[in-house]
């Protein structure tokens, strides 16, 4: 059991969900207000979607062999658009003007992902470098689109994204878990994901073997790209406003410690979007436990990296091994003793 990818982080996370019953027993206190839930549970979901849906788009870029260093500023860009145009509108609660400003937000965010993958599968440049290009531009781009200032809006129906409900449960989850649905699909039900594996997993030959791994990697970076801009309305429009320069700021690295947690190598080849998701409630489940427990904000990027090497050194079957056991190499067909001999 212990081997399986995503055995400690689950275990992980349940340690940590038992450590917050511990110490504070109505952590797990869900009330239903107005027709609404709400509870550090529902927090936790709610607050963590964003970085489920970029952990979602990343995993699939790092089976390719590739990462997304943009994604943050992806973020920034789409909710800095879309409350740009919203508040340009005459009627903010406008159902039509909103799904205007989420339609260009979401086509800009697919534009950034389509430009990172052609840097990476036409033009060969590697992953870090052509994403770490956006990383630095694109919040330059956002503070363009907001003109350095903080874009507050009201708007209802945007609102609804980030911070409304549909049958009690919070709408940021439920769209949340519709793209994780989407792709799983996709990529379980279908010959994607072996493809995908394919490409990461030794990319020469699947060159050899006729795939267009060039089309697929384009692919997953696009994907990555609207993800992130899905995520980047929903932070904008949980807090009804938009900044260009403090929007999605870290969350790239989250999303790449939710994707190693969950079971993905960062070499590529096999994938586990549900480790993905897992490795994101466990980031945010650490996150809502130091401000639940009172532990200094300042402290939440120190705890952060001690649990996520803890979780990482667990999965390591080398750290694992009993100390001072030694490894025994089996003997190769050339040393063998026979093999000796009649050299000898």
């Amino acid at each position: 059991m212990t081997k399986h990818r995503l055995f400690w982080p689950v275990a992980a996370l349940l340690a940590l969900l038992l450590a917050d019953l511990i110490a504070r027993p109505s952590f797990f206190a869900v009330e239903l207000r107005d027709g609404h839930l709400y509870g550090n549970v529902i927090d936790i979901l709610k607050n963590g979607a964003p970085l489920i849906l970029i952990a979602i788009g990343m995993t699939l870029v790092v089976a390719t062999r590739g990462i997304d260093l943009s994604v943050g500023a992806v973020v920034a860009i789409s909710g800095a658009l879309a409350c740009l145009h919203i508040s340009g509108l005459g009627d903010p609660g406008g159902v039509g003007g909103v799904l205007a400003a989420v339609g260009l937000a979401l086509g800009l965010s697919l534009a950034l992902g389509a430009w990172n993958g052609w840097l990476v599968a036409v033009l060969g440049i590697q992953p870090i470098i052509a994403t770490l290009i956006l990383m630095v531009a694109g919040r330059g781009i956002a503070q363009l689109i907001t003109g350095g200032q903080i874009i507050t809006i009201n708007s209802g129906p945007y609102e609804w994204i980030g911070s409304g409900f549909v049958l009690t449960l919070p709408s940021a989850i439920l769209i949340a878990l519709a793209v994780f649905a989407i792709a799983s699909v996709l990529v379980r039900r279908s010959a994607l994901g072996l493809l995908l594996e394919s490409v990461g997993g030794n990319p020469e030959a699947s060159r050899l073997a006729g795939l267009r791994s060039a089309r697929l990697i384009w692919l997953t970076y696009v994907f990555c790209g609207l993800c992130a801009g899905i995520a980047g309305l929903m932070i904008s429009a949980n807090v009804h406003s938009a900044d260009g320069n403090n929007a999605g700021q870290f969350i790239e690295l989250d999303a790449i410690l939710a994707v190693v947690i969950g079971g993905t190598q960062l070499t590529g080849g096999r994938f586990s979007l549900g480790g993905s998701v897992i490795g994101a409630v466990l980031i945010q489940t650490l996150t809502t436990t130091v401000y639940a427990l009172g532990i200094a904000p300042q402290a939440i990027m120190l705890v952060k990296a001690v649990v996520v090497l803890a979780v990482c050194l667990l999965q390591s079957p080398r750290f694992r091994r009993k100390p001072g056991r030694r490894v025994v190499r089996p003997i190769a067909p050339a040393e063998t003793p026979e093999k000796v001999e009649a050299a000898v």
